[in-house]
């Protein structure tokens, strides 16, 4: 999960992943290896809504930061909606890398430039939950640190 601040949940980051920019298959900027952030400035750009404030958050930071003003196209609530509105309406979002799996031959990834955005993937629990598995689970959670995410690009 992202770390969200809640006050009766307690996080251990796991995973640091990437966002890449997401786009039509056929577009101009899929064939080339890397977009720059100066490439999105001049395209309709597919943006986070208030829900996953965290992704909104950090899209926004990244794109201040390299000087890129961007109103979005279109605002969207989870990954399957940006996914989606990326193929049909041609536009580009920007999401974490571990959407890769999940697009369809008609959408795909491209790395972002230089040091891209990233969101922590964490572990949340409760410290006040007595389960035996949860113990067990966080005795543990330096193995899965290490071994990374199933299925996760790792970057560095």
């Amino acid at each position: 999960m992202r770390v969200e601040p809640r006050p009766d949940v307690t996080y251990q980051v796991v995973a640091r992943e990437p966002l890449v920019a997401v786009l039509p298959s056929d577009h101009r900027l899929a064939a080339g290896s890397v977009v720059t952030p100066l490439d999105l400035a001049s395209e309709s750009i597919i943006g986070f809504s208030d829900v996953p404030h965290v992704l909104r958050a950090v899209v926004d930071d990244y794109l201040r930061d390299k000087g890129i003003d961007i109103t979005p196209s279109h605002r969207i609530d989870n990954f399957a909606m940006g996914i989606s509105l990326v193929a049909s309406t041609r536009g580009i979002a920007l999401l974490p890398a571990y959407v890769e799996p999940l697009l369809p031959w008609s959408v795909v990834s491209r790395p972002l430039d230089g040091e891209p955005p990233t969101i922590e993937l964490a572990v949340g629990y409760r410290r006040d939950n007595p389960s035996p598995v949860l113990a067990t689970f966080l005795s543990r959670i330096n193995m899965l640190i290490e071994a990374g995410p199933a299925g996760v690009r790792r970057s560095g």
